[in-house]
């Protein structure tokens, strides 16, 4: 089995733990997600199976888009309101300028990761250094916020809604937006609203999947090839089909096509979607050559 299972993932389990769940109901070995969410969070979560594993690095590239509620006053260890309270401020301040200051957050910033994250260094995760009781220097790193918009909810607590780049910890942009008013901040609940191209619309609860047929589950696995829908197209007749699929480029002028320099192409036969290609420059022109495949080779035919 290949293809994206879109998780709506519920609070109090791991990423991981939705992965092992998804492997189990649907009996495959070969399964990963494209971006942690905090046991807390809830919301999008592609799970791939089997050789749709190999556009996780596409993915995890993708922006992402979370709601968010922002609980001022507060300081604690995991800059979320499930670790120990560090400090306490009862002076909050107004509605205007507490949006300012989340609007300021917008564009290119530098971040630094926080100890409760799934980040490695030496090998070992942040988290589990923390959870022994150690703490390290971390670099702050570049990260944009394309948008940030936010909500009052009342004078401690405000909802925000984040479209960013990868690696962006919407916990530490709660702290940091807290820190810059004085009086600290942390996350009092994140969803993640859109992941790579799938929203909300197109995920199910792990309830959900587990009461559906088996026929159902199967039609919920959703193909590889709409990760890559903002690629053009490109059917390839049966004979150079199999040439890509042995990794061998193909000239455009061959099979009576065009295209740019750089641009990415959804490689198909008429069985379907079986590669990600790439056009480049070769020795006898221009070609697209497959850069991912997506299919056993021996069922190209």
């Amino acid at each position: 089995m290949n293809g994206i299972v879109v998780l709506k993932k519920e609070g109090g389990i791991t990423s991981q733990g939705a992965v092992n769940r998804i492997k189990r109901l649907f009996g495959v070995k070969k399964a990963g997600h494209t971006g942690t969410l905090d046991p807390m969070a809830t919301g999008v979560l592609p799970i791939l199976i089997g050789r749709a594993v190999k556009a996780s690095e596409y993915m995890l590239s993708s922006d992402k888009y979370y709601r968010a509620t922002l609980r001022l006053g507060i300081t604690t260890d995991t800059e979320d309101t499930t670790g120990n309270i560090l400090t306490e401020c009862d002076s909050i301040p107004n509605e205007e300028t507490v949006l300012s200051a989340i609007s300021s957050f917008e564009g290119e910033i530098m971040q630094t990761p926080p100890m409760y994250s799934a980040l490695k260094v030496g090998g070992k995760k942040l988290c589990d250094m923390a959870r022994e009781g150690i703490e390290i220097e971390r670099e702050a790193r570049p990260i944009t916020v394309h948008s940030i918009s936010a909500k009052r909810i009342d004078e401690r607590n405000y909802s925000l809604d984040v479209h960013c780049s990868k690696g962006t910890y919407i916990r530490t942009l709660c702290a940091d937006i807290g820190k810059a008013l004085g009086v600290g901040g942390a996350m009092a609940s994140l969803e993640r609203t859109k992941a790579s191209v799938f929203t909300l619309d197109d995920a199910f609860t792990l309830g959900e999947l587990e009461a559906m047929t088996e026929e159902e589950r199967l039609a919920a696995v959703v193909p590889t090839e709409r990760v890559f829908e903002k690629y053009r197209g490109m059917i390839l007749p049966p004979f150079f089909a199999r040439l890509a699929s042995s990794g061998c480029e193909i000239y455009l002028s061959k099979i009576g096509e065009s295209a740019q320099i750089g641009e990415k192409i959804r490689l198909s036969d008429e069985g379907g979607f079986f590669a990600l290609g790439e056009v480049g420059i070769y020795e006898g022109g221009i070609a697209v050559k497959p850069v991912k495949q997506f299919r056993e080779t021996d069922t190209i035919k």
